[in-house]
């Protein structure tokens, strides 16, 4: 999908979720999105921590409050391919899809997503380009066009295999998957990657695109300050 900026106030990328809905509740309410503003979601907002289903439900609700896309992240695609019959339950629910079953009450990985949450992970998008950046959820092949990128390779690979040059377009790639442990942002200034792994004791991030502001918050939903600090 290709966006243009310019008719937005101010342009929010946030990392990987992965359940952890008070993180995302205190970044939105901190943050305020509203009509004049857009959100892109980079994947992985389910599996691993404790409420995948209210951060489909708090998504669902910010799409009607503001300009919100979503990117489809690997466990997303995962949990896909488990109700469609293309992959056993079991790998999934091992890589923290157990997680996500508890918090819809299930205790089997069939038919348990409301209409409303299968629609939504259907209609993910695979990425977004735009004037200046373009944003997926793990990585690209810096010899392929935008455009032409294999969805294996926007889904799945860490970039810890291999961090890719610069693309020869000059924008700057906004990703997540790879998670940063230490909770600290990568950014190599051609490729920024904003998982800094919240559901593990680290931050759930949040870039405004066009100033490169930037915002941490715990999986509690409290503000990190620039000392490293939760903020009270």
């Amino acid at each position: 999908m290709y966006l243009e900026l310019k008719k937005y106030r101010s342009v929010y990328a946030i990392g990987d979720i992965h359940g952890c809905r008070r993180a995302l509740d205190g970044l939105l309410e901190y943050i305020k999105p509203d009509q004049s503003d857009l959100v892109i979601t980079l994947g992985d907002y389910i599996d691993r921590g404790d409420d995948s289903r209210g951060v489909i439900d708090r998504l669902l609700e910010l799409s009607h409050t503001t300009n919100w896309l979503g990117i489809r992240g690997n466990h997303e695609q995962m949990l896909l391919n488990v109700l469609e019959g293309a992959m056993k339950a079991k790998p999934w629910l091992d890589y923290g899809g157990a997680a996500t079953l508890n918090s819809y009450g299930a205790s089997k990985a069939k038919d348990f997503l409301p209409e409303s949450h299968l629609e939504f992970l259907v209609e993910l998008e695979d990425s977004v380009e735009t004037e200046d950046f373009f944003l997926t959820h793990a990585c690209y092949d810096p010899a392929a066009p935008f455009s032409e990128q294999p969805a294996e390779l926007l889904r799945w690979r860490h970039l810890y295999e291999e961090i890719p040059v610069a693309h020869p377009s000059g924008k700057t790639v906004i990703v997540g998957h790879t998670p940063s442990r230490d909770g600290e942002v990568l950014d190599l200034g051609h490729i920024v990657c904003l998982d800094t792994y919240c559901h593990g004791g680290g931050w759930l991030s949040v870039m405004e695109l066009k100033s490169r502001a930037l915002w941490q918050f715990s999986k509690w939903g409290k503000k990190r300050n620039t000392n490293g600090f939760l903020v009270s």
